[in-house]
């Protein structure tokens, strides 16, 4: 299956044609204009004032109130990324998908019905915290004692091995921890090694 990205560099368009291993068609649009960019932003009393913070409720302002809409996540992200939005297929339902860019990384990820509410945040932003103090980095030993009834292996991710473990201070809020395995891919990782892996995205669900 294809991916499209469309990139828009000062008003000239080039398009990518990437494969990908997805079930699914990904037609995303990328948006780099100066519109909206506020030189504002590049004074140092305001770069630590939009410090994104991630709670049982979403991130920044975003919600599940939230429209799925490119102009409202920019929004509610205070304009930190370059943004590009798109369209995917997922168990027959269309589900809009923006992504918050950093040069040509993805910091973050936010999906929801088509023409709906925000239903998922995927954080990969280093520099994201949550209002606990848990970011990404932070070892499985400093959070959990053990993984039982609160974690489970986790097939979802194109980084493998990795274990899913719901945030000890809210059901909206899960960790995916990754690291080495040597293990069957079937069996989870007992304590033991799990404690050396380490967050590799935070996820926020509407649920």
């Amino acid at each position: 299956m294809k991916r499209y990205f469309k990139f828009n560099f000062l008003f000239k368009s080039k398009v990518i044609v990437m494969s990908g291993l997805m079930n699914s068609s990904l037609l995303l649009t990328a948006c780099s204009t100066t519109s909206g960019f506020s030189w504002s932003s590049l004074s140092p009393l305001n770069w630590f004032d939009n410090a994104l913070i991630v709670s049982d409720q979403g991130i920044g302002e975003i919600n599940k109130q939230t429209d799925m809409s490119l102009s409202a996540i920019r929004q509610g992200l205070d304009n930190k990324y370059r943004f590009r939005s798109g369209m995917e297929i997922k168990n027959g339902e269309l589900i809009n998908i923006v992504q918050g860019m950093d040069d040509d990384q993805i910091k973050i990820e936010i999906s929801g019905l088509n023409n709906g509410k925000v239903n998922q945040i995927d954080i990969l932003d280093e520099g994201i915290k949550t209002e606990w103090g848990t970011q990404i980095g932070m070892p499985f030993s400093e959070l959990y004692d053990k993984a039982y009834n609160v974690c489970h292996r986790s097939d979802d991710f194109a980084i493998h091995p990795a274990v899913i473990c719901i945030a000890p201070q809210s059901q909206n809020v899960s960790y995916i921890f990754t690291g080495t395995w040597n293990g069957p891919e079937d069996l989870m990782p007992s304590d033991d090694i799990l404690k050396t892996w380490k967050i590799s995205r935070i996820i926020w669900n509407a649920k």
